[in-house]
């Protein structure tokens, strides 16, 4: 098969560590990466040099995704050229992604009338005072409605793109994705957004985080968790919601069904002997855990997923 064409849309003064983040993530042989620019040529980025883009807009009448990673200044409006652009990749079937202020181009198309989109947090009022039928989400890591996706702040934009590869070629997939890159497989899109509001410890969880991961067949409890950390329940909660956007439960969840995802690709075992690895005690519970994250049953999962690469 013909990899997957991913083509960024960019515009000076253009973010390389957003462009980076797509750039990182959509490489190898199921992917092609280019760049285009309303205008080819020299583009002035965040970091006080420039690029050489040698591709203009037609570029994206061939891309199976559109990257728009950041678009500053905010206040600048795209032009009509890039808004058609867009839409007739948009009608074509091409997915649209945008990171960080990259939604406000896409909010320029009208497409994102009506649904739930997200941002930067610090861009996340203007946005929705410049496109009030926009359903903005100051507070999720990332919306995904399937022809069309947005992120939040810039780090965001892994997070989104890894959750894209997930889709396209399965959990493994993306594991390996991410650990080629030292980042965590999968933050779920509605974690909440770190804000400078808060004031997160800057003690890790890594290392109890680690200790949980290997032990999903087992029963894991806040307590145990907390008496691994040598903290209280409630202080380790409270690390939880400051440093990963969610619960120790929820998180405990989210990598059983993550680990559940990765053994209906790459075994044959049945569901019953799934669930005991990953602690989810019964193949009834299971499936009803499965469905609710993955809106998919197990077996039609692996048939869609099934992974060949070993």
């Amino acid at each position: 098969m013909a990899p997957h064409r991913v083509v960024a849309l960019v515009k000076a003064p253009q973010s390389t560590f957003e462009l980076g983040c797509a750039a990182s993530v959509f490489r190898g042989d199921d992917y092609s990466f280019g760049v285009c620019a309303e205008t080819p040529g020299e583009v002035e980025t965040t970091n006080g040099y420039a690029m050489l883009v040698p591709s203009g807009l037609r570029a994206l009448d061939r891309a199976d995704t559109v990257v728009v990673p950041g678009w500053l200044p905010i206040e600048e409006p795209p032009s009509a050229a890039v808004v058609r652009a867009l839409l007739r990749a948009h009608r074509r079937g091409a997915r649209l992604v945008s990171i960080c202020s990259g939604s406000f181009a896409l909010a320029a198309t009208g497409l994102l009338d009506g649904r739930a989109a997200t941002t930067h947090w610090a861009y996340s009022a203007e946005l929705q005072r410049r496109f009030p039928g926009v359903r903005v989400d100051p507070d999720v890591l990332y919306i995904d409605h399937g022809d069309i996706a947005t992120s939040a702040g810039s780090g965001t934009g892994l997070d989104l793109c890894l959750h894209l590869v997930r889709n396209d070629h399965g959990a493994a997939y993306a594991a390996r994705v991410a650990r080629r890159m030292v980042m965590p497989p999968q933050r779920e899109g509605g974690q909440v957004q770190y804000r400078v509001e808060t004031t997160p410890s800057t003690d890790s969880l890594a290392p109890v985080l680690d200790w949980a991961t290997e032990r999903l067949a087992e029963p894991i409890t806040v307590d145990d968790l907390a008496a691994r950390a040598a903290m209280s329940p409630r202080t380790l909660t409270r690390r939880f919601a400051e440093q990963l956007g969610t619960t120790p439960g929820q998180w405990i969840l989210a990598r059983r069904i993550a680990r559940t995802r990765e053994l209906l690709e790459t075994t044959d075992l049945p569901v019953d002997t799934i669930a005991t690895q990953v602690g989810l005690s019964s193949a009834v519970n299971l499936r009803r855990r499965f469905h609710a994250a993955v809106r998919t049953t197990p077996s039609a999962y692996r048939r869609a997923f099934r992974s060949s690469r070993g």
